[in-house]
Order: structure tokens, then C-alpha cells, then sequence
């Protein structure tokens, strides 16, 4: 009897164990099947992304090459097209195009900088031309606007890319206007394309042995040639800090053609093209959040001793008149506070005025109401609230409205 449960033991954990193989076989199968899958997942996605990229490429000749001259030599690299100045050393303009693509791309930063064996003649520039020179090595089209690509963001560090920028333009104004150009793209799901380069003049300064002319002007012209409103902006910084806002820079594409000799979008039907390089409307690049700011009042037109919204940051811990646009107001029903932001609304503000509940008594009018889209100027202290210059007004005293007769403010042009 015994050895007949022992069999019978022996039998069932035989069983047991046989079952958990074709298990584990099975388990092992439907894995080999996954990752087959994946594999072929990767390839499909990898050949989407060369379709993609092939169509750039033809969208960049067929609608974002600058004018050519005989002779004239083009670089094109995965995304991006170039033509390469042997004599400053860099790229005269740089072509690309930001597709929606950007809004799900995730391949970060390579910082994989290096020569670009494409040039001919004298060769790119190097690292040893930018080292302890005192300037970025600033990209002309931006590696983030190819961020869904992992051959074009990595082609985007080529030296033929390059131009030499301070630190102060490269990594605040001029990220800046990189960051708008793709939040215009994200907002509206259209493609833009754009061109890039510094303004290559005479006699400009020049670093490290292969002699890189150092710019004292950068353009970014932009266009959007989607659907039946085609429409275009250009932008011009100089090679310094910028302590106006992005918007200040802007200028009409026609402007760039002129300082640059650069024939932008020849391909372009003769009356789009006169329409969109002509134009200025900085509201059609905005989000639907920024179309209510406005510029900086130009301090020359102001009342004496005033000074505008941006000069306030440098009067923090002083008395002074600050001038600007109302853009937006909030009463606190809670608190009884009033705020008010001008030139640009919260969260992105410049310069904001609080009156307080006890304050509001001294004003004959509602502050939130009746002082909304005006031109004024305040008079008082200004402080540092969070970082952003900010007065206190205990009476309406301190409140003056600008000329109302003037339908359009003067507006502080480009130049710093």
C-alpha cells in the first residue's frame, strides 16, 4: 500500500512539473513573439522617421531655400540645408522646419559637437576656435526643434551650425524666441519653416585660428505656409544681452532681405510673397494667452523722469513713474486686493501694482475696471515681489492716464 501512494506521489509531482514546463514554454514563446514585435515596432518607427525626414528635405527645397546665385553650394544634412561662408567661417543662413512632430519628441540634448566633413574649402570651424574664446557656440537652427529626431538633433551640433554668441543673447533672448517659434508651432499644429544666421558684414571681430567672424546682428526669419493664411515675421537681435522682450525685435522679413542681401523665399507666388515679407503682426505668432500684451511704451515719449515697464527692474528699492499698458486686472473679492499687470498679463508679467483693501477706499473708481486697456503711469516706490518689480498704490493720486488722443502708443523699436 505504501508503495503504491508513493507511485502514485511520485506520478502526480511528475505531473505537476511537466505541466509547469509547457507553462514556462509558453510563457517563453508568447515573450520571443513580444519582443519579435518590438523589433519590428523599432524598424517601422525608424522608417517612418526617414519618411518624415525625406519630406523635410523636399518641403526645404521646394519652399525654404534663400535665393542662389551660379555657383552657389548647398549643404544638406538630414533636416537642415546650408550655405557655408569660407570667409566668415560659418553658415550665411541656415534652413530649416519645426514640424508638430516636436510636440511628442523626446530625445534630449546630445552635445555632440564636431566638424562638419560636408564643408569643402577650408573646412568647418572647430572646438579650438570657440575654447576660452568668451562666446557660446551658439546654434543657428536649434537642436530642440529636432527633437523627434534623433539623426537630425544630432546633426544639428555640426560647427557648420555654429556662430559665435554671448551668453547673455544665446541663453536667455535668443532661447527665448527658439522656445516661441515652437510654442507657435505646438499651439496651431502647423509646420514653420525657418531661417537662421548672423548678419556677416566687413571688419567684424574674429576668434580662435580659422579666423570665425563674430556677428553684431542675428536674423530669424519664419514662415508659415500652411492653409490658405500664409504669413511670416523675422526677428533681429544684436549680440548682447536683450532686455526687452522677444516681441521688441521683431521686424518684416523685407527688412533682413535688405540689411542681408538674402532673397528669403523665392518660390513663393510673387503676391503671397510680397504679402507675408512685408507684414509685422506680431498677434497672428502669439497664443491666444499673449495676444492682450503689448509692448513697452518707448521711454522718449514718456513724461519726464518717467521710465517704462522694463526700465522699472533696475529702479527696485526707489521712487520713480513707471509707464505702460493696463493688460489685466483682478478684483479679490476675498481679500478686498486689487492687482494690475502692465504690458504683459500673470503669469508671464513685467511690472504689477497692488492696492490693498484698506487703500481702495481712497479711489473714486473701480481701479480693475476703469483702468483696463489704458495707457498710465504710476507714481512710487517699487519693490521686488517674486522677482517682478511691483508699487503699492495707496491713493488715486499716484495714477496718471496718458494722452488719450493717441490711438496707437509709440512703440520701442528693435534696437536696445
Amino acid at each position: 500500500m505504501k508503495i503504491f501512494l508513493i507511485i502514485t506521489f511520485l506520478i502526480c509531482v511528475e505531473n505537476i512539473y511537466s505541466q509547469e514546463n509547457i507553462i514556462l514554454k509558453q510563457i517563453n514563446e508568447k515573450q520571443v513573439e513580444i519582443n519579435s514585435l518590438k523589433d519590428k515596432q523599432e524598424k517601422l518607427l525608424d522608417d517612418i522617421e526617414d519618411l518624415k525626414l525625406q519630406k523635410v528635405r523636399e518641403d526645404i527645397r521646394n519652399s525654404g531655400l534663400p535665393a542662389l546665385k551660379e555657383g552657389d553650394f548647398v549643404i544638406y544634412h538630414s533636416a537642415m540645408a546650408l550655405f557655408y561662408d569660407d570667409e566668415h567661417m560659418q553658415a550665411k543662413w541656415v534652413s530649416h522646419i519645426i514640424t508638430p512632430d516636436i510636440i511628442d519628441g523626446k530625445t534630449g540634448r546630445t552635445n555632440d559637437f564636431r566638424i562638419d566633413t560636408l564643408v569643402k574649402n577650408r573646412g568647418s570651424a572647430t572646438k579650438d576656435d570657440y575654447w576660452n574664446s568668451g562666446y557660446d557656440r551658439g546654434h543657428l537652427a536649434p537642436s530642440a526643434d529636432f527633437r523627434w529626431s534623433k539623426k537630425a538633433l544630432s546633426e544639428s551640433y555640426y560647427y557648420s551650425n555654429m556662430s559665435p554668441q554671448k551668453a547673455e543673447l544665446n541663453r536667455e533672448r535668443w532661447a527665448e524666441l527658439e522656445g516661441k517659434i515652437r510654442q507657435y508651432v505646438t499651439n496651431y499644429n502647423e509646420q514653420v519653416y525657418v531661417v537662421t544666421g548672423g548678419v556677416l558684414t566687413d571688419n567684424l571681430e574674429k576668434i580662435g585660428k580659422n579666423k570665425v567672424s563674430v556677428p553684431k546682428l542675428y536674423f530669424k526669419v519664419v514662415l508659415d505656409n500652411e492653409g490658405d493664411e500664409k504669413k511670416g515675421i523675422a526677428y533681429l537681435m544684436p549680440n548682447k544681452y536683450c532686455q526687452y522682450p522677444v516681441n521688441n525685435y521683431a521686424v518684416t522679413i523685407d527688412s533682413v532681405e535688405t540689411l542681408t542681401g538674402i532673397d528669403f523665399f523665392p518660390n513663393l507666388d510673387d503676391e503671397i510673397e510680397n504679402k507675408v515679407e512685408s507684414e509685422k503682426n506680431i498677434k497672428e505668432w502669439l497664443s491666444e494667452k499673449e495676444k492682450n500684451d503689448v509692448l513697452p511704451l518707448d521711454s522718449l515719449s514718456l513724461p519726464n523722469d518717467a521710465i517704462n515697464t522694463i526700465q522699472a527692474k533696475s529702479k527696485i528699492g526707489q521712487d520713480a513713474i513707471v509707464c505702460g499698458t493696463v493688460v489685466s486686472t483682478k478684483f479679490s473679492a476675498k481679500s478686498g486686493a486689487t492687482f494690475i499687470n502692465l504690458d504683459q498679463q500673470f503669469p508671464n508679467q513685467v511690472f504689477s501694482a497692488n492696492i490693498w483693501k484698506t487703500e481702495r477706499l481712497n479711489f473714486s473708481y473701480k481701479p480693475e475696471e476703469d483702468l483696463k486697456g489704458k495707457r498710465v503711469c504710476f507714481t512710487g516706490r517699487i519693490e521686488n515681489y517674486k522677482g517682478t518689480p511691483t508699487m503699492i498704490l495707496n491713493n488715486e493720486t499716484q495714477v496718471q492716464l496718458l494722452d488719450e488722443e493717441d490711438e496707437e502708443p509709440i512703440l520701442l523699436p528693435f534696437k536696445d
